[in-house]
């Protein structure tokens, strides 16, 4: 039995595309950062279910504009592709479209870039037909100034990473197949975009706050999710494992119910058609009345984590939003990021059912900041007011009072919601 056990992984390893991966180490980048990408890269290869087999990486002052790399590590990789019968060879960076026709003439194996793999993985994730149609535009969007110099690679597509969603026929077509495409994808994605409009302004009637979930791919945004509202959103540990929007509802300690929203993982260097693709979906981030930024704080490069959301959140004009940061996977850490108390913080691990309730309490606190205080008297026949208070608002304090036969209750309630004016005028 156990000669067939092997014979089986050896099977599965077989199935997998064999990668090698090269980077180029520039002025731009210290020496710690380049190290991460390229284990990110790793990472996000194993995630597009590829095997790699070898790594190239060269120090130079800029990029080879002709072959992203010099001559001498260009027959570097030929020679490793010969002796490891690589598929792939995946590059850390934008290649242009005459890199990929020169490096295409010397390696006899597929060659695609960083972005082309981040579209691979959106690609295998996307599950709504909203993911799937803004995958493709942004795959398009990439492939369309590349069409001319795609060269030989062309005659080596076929499945497997960086190849899927379009496919081979769309690769095949003219520009101007390409654009009508496009067009008809963008038309699709604005009626999409009109629902979700209408959604939010549905929403703000029926009053309900929104907190959104946003930070690094991989932080542990899902399994905070999952954990706080029981959902069962797909969560494993692998970057990008979340790509279509989740929003469930949250209920807080005081009684108060809010939308918690999970987004798709933020990462270095995502592409910037990627950005352009999923604004409708990120949307969700600028509407939220709290963000939530999940960071691994486990990880060495948190730190670089946290800069690289804070930026994409000022790109989606989202900073202004009240923002508690919540450093995950406590559990994993050898020590508890230095965090100041200046910044709305909170160390916690999503699989600690206590440092949940602590997350929870602090999210109602940082939701009560932004609300007004209230005091009211609700007759004892009048329930159906007293239950909006305790669903719409957060209730500190409720006390019966004999004499006038009803209660008195005090708490905090958002401005914005009608709950707010019955109250005031009550």
């Amino acid at each position: 039995m156990e000669g067939s056990d092997d014979s089986l992984i050896e099977i599965n390893e077989q199935k997998k595309e064999r990668v090698i991966l090269v980077g180029c180490h520039t002025l731009k980048r210290d020496e710690e950062t380049f190290d991460y990408s390229m284990e990110e890269l790793a990472s996000l290869t194993e995630t597009a279910e590829g095997q790699v087999v070898g790594t190239i990486t060269q120090k130079r002052d800029k990029l080879d504009s002709a072959t992203y790399i010099g001559k001498g590590k260009v027959e570097e990789v030929v020679n490793l592709v010969e002796e490891t019968e690589a598929d792939i060879v995946i590059f850390n960076d934008e290649l242009t479209a005459s890199q990929v026709r020169n490096l295409s003439e010397y390696i006899d194996a597929r060659i695609i870039d960083r972005t082309q793999l981040i579209l691979d993985i959106f690609s295998m994730r996307a599950n709504s037909k909203e993911g799937k149609l803004q995958v493709e535009l942004a795959q398009l969007n990439y492939l369309l100034p590349r069409l001319m110099g795609r060269g030989v690679a062309l005659s080596r597509l076929g499945g497997g990473i960086g190849t899927r969603g379009p496919g081979e026929t769309q690769l095949e077509t003219d520009r101007r197949h390409i654009r009508r495409r496009m067009d008809e994808i963008k038309q699709q994605l604005e009626a999409v975009t009109t629902h979700r409009a209408r959604y939010r302004e549905r929403r703000k009637l029926n009053q309900v706050l929104q907190v959104t979930l946003v930070g690094y791919t991989n932080a542990g945004k899902s399994t905070i999710l999952n954990r706080l509202t029981e959902a069962d959103t797909f969560e494993e540990n692998l970057l990008f494992a979340t790509l279509d929007p989740t929003t469930k509802k949250l209920k807080l300690p005081s009684g108060l119910t809010v939308l918690l929203s999970d987004t798709v993982g933020f990462i270095q260097d995502l592409p910037t058609a990627l950005i352009a693709a999923f604004r409708s979906t990120l949307e969700e981030v600028v509407e939220g009345d709290l963000l939530l930024h999940v960071v691994d704080g486990s990880n060495p490069q948190f730190q670089d984590h946290e800069k690289t959301v804070i930026r994409l959140l000022e790109e989606l004009k989202a900073s202004h939003i009240p923002m508690l940061t919540v450093y995950n996977k406590a559990d994993q850490m050898i020590e508890q990021p230095p965090y100041s108390k200046e910044k709305n913080s909170i160390v916690v691990s999503a699989i600690n059912d206590e440092d949940l309730r602590r997350l929870e309490l602090e999210i109602e606190e940082m939701i009560k900041a932004q609300l007004d205080y209230y005091q009211v008297f609700i007759p004892s026949d009048d329930g159906k007011l007293l239950a909006r208070c305790k669903r719409e608002s957060i209730v500190k304090q409720q006390t019966w009072d004999e004499d006038k036969e009803g209660y008195d209750v005090r708490g905090y309630v958002h401005p914005n919601l009608s709950l707010y004016t019955e109250l005031k005028n009550g």
